[in-house]
């Protein structure tokens, strides 16, 4: 197969993009978080750190620690030296020691020095878990971490404890409203890793499980609009939350539903309306911005760090999949935007937030952005050795 004319147009701005991203990545961005985002004397993975790259000693959150898990377990695929091995063992050490309650949950909160802060479990910090231990287990082997036994395990207990009698889970311990369609995206996330590294029937029960809850439940088929707060019978609840949408989620679980459905032709269907839909209503000047209202008005103009990386690996995988020109362009646009945010006065860091004036607020690194930055990263040299092997 050929790549055609229109495609080989931005295929040249796509791979410079990879280079330069990939450069940022293994240059600035690994060794930085190896290194300041790592607390060597209590363990586990810096919250955030300040524009100059310390630490702010901030409490630590569940689902942070299996995001950094998850970034420098792909580091070695991505092309990093250094020891990702080792930054993968000491935050699982931390994770499974100073987070894990007695029920098999995670609690969603630590101080930082390790003492439990909330106890709740949460349905969101659960996948996450889920995700860190799919990642890392083709990296640590068989040694002093049973990780398949460890995502069965907490898979055992989400069932137990979370599961509901009709499709989905709930939101977190203590049950109660609303539910969420945004940890049920991150299952279906964790569902596909554990596909992707060999794991059984069980994964694949959820993933399809979540990929089907999307298709019938949580997206509008008369709108394509992907909403987040549902009431029990899935319907999106009457309050403000229930009329609020995020363009980010939309390109996201885009992204899933092209990995989960890939070879239907509805599935993908639905994937690229989504794209579609969070391209004209929740672009603007050049950026995805954060929130919008159900009638597509804005209602927060900011745009924050991660809606763009998200685009960006909704965009690359379309693009693979379909081999259409304007998702070539897709990728090579977003990734241009996304450079403005890596411009800090320390490399290897980021702003979170892009302002409605066009101005990055000037505040703390929040680590768990590292977790997009390379998927998106994975997603986009994914897309130019598939196009290096069309060629």
């Amino acid at each position: 197969m050929r790549i055609g004319s229109s495609e080989a147009d931005s295929l040249q701005a796509v791979e410079s993009a990879c280079r330069r991203l990939t450069a940022w990545l293994l240059d600035a961005a690994y060794p930085m978080w190896s290194t300041r985002g790592i607390d060597s004397m209590r363990g586990g993975f810096q919250e955030r750190l300040t524009l100059s790259g310390e630490p702010t000693d901030d409490a630590r959150r569940g689902r942070v620690q299996p995001r950094q898990i998850y970034s420098f377990a792909m580091a070695p695929a991505l092309g990093w030296k250094g020891d990702a091995s080792g930054a993968v063992a000491q935050g699982l050490s931390y994770f499974l020691t100073r987070f894990r309650r007695a029920d098999g949950l995670f609690r969603t909160l630590v101080t930082s020095d390790g003492a439990p802060l909330d106890d709740r479990a949460l349905l969101y910090d659960q996948a996450f878990a889920l995700l860190g231990f799919a990642t890392a287990a083709p990296l640590l082997g068989g040694g002093s971490f049973d990780l398949v036994g460890e995502g069965e395990r907490l898979l055992g207990a989400v069932y137990q404890h979370l599961k509901r009698t009709g499709p989905g889970f709930e939101s977190g311990l203590p049950h109660g409203p609303p539910l969420l369609s945004n940890p049920h995206m991150h299952l279906f996330e964790a569902a596909l890793a554990w596909l992707d590294v060999g794991g059984g029937n069980q994964w694949r029960e959820l993933a399809d499980e979540m990929g089907e809850l999307a298709v019938t439940r949580l997206i509008d088929p008369a709108t394509g609009f992907l909403h987040e707060s549902f009431d029990d019978s899935w319907k999106p609840t009457r309050d403000a939350a229930g009329r609020l949408l995020e363009p980010g989620h939309h390109f996201e679980w885009a992204w899933l539903l092209m990995r989960w459905g890939h070879r239907r032709g509805d599935v993908r269907e639905v994937a690229l309306r989504l794209i579609d839909v969070a391209e004209t209503h929740g672009v603007h000047g050049g950026y995805a911005v954060n929130v919008l209202k159900s009638d597509t008005s804005i209602h927060d103009g900011s745009a924050r760090l991660w809606p763009q990386t998200e685009r960006l690996k909704a965009a690359a995988l379309a693009a693979r999949l379909c081999g259409d020109a304007r998702y070539w362009k897709m990728t090579a646009d977003v990734a241009a935007s996304l450079f403005r945010y890596l411009q800090t006065p320390v490399a290897g860091l980021w702003y979170d937030r892009l302002t409605p004036s066009g101005e990055f607020m000037r505040e703390a690194v929040p680590a768990g952005n590292l977790y997009h930055l390379v998927g998106a990263i994975h997603e986009v040299a994914a897309l130019v050795r598939s196009a290096g092997h069309r060629a």
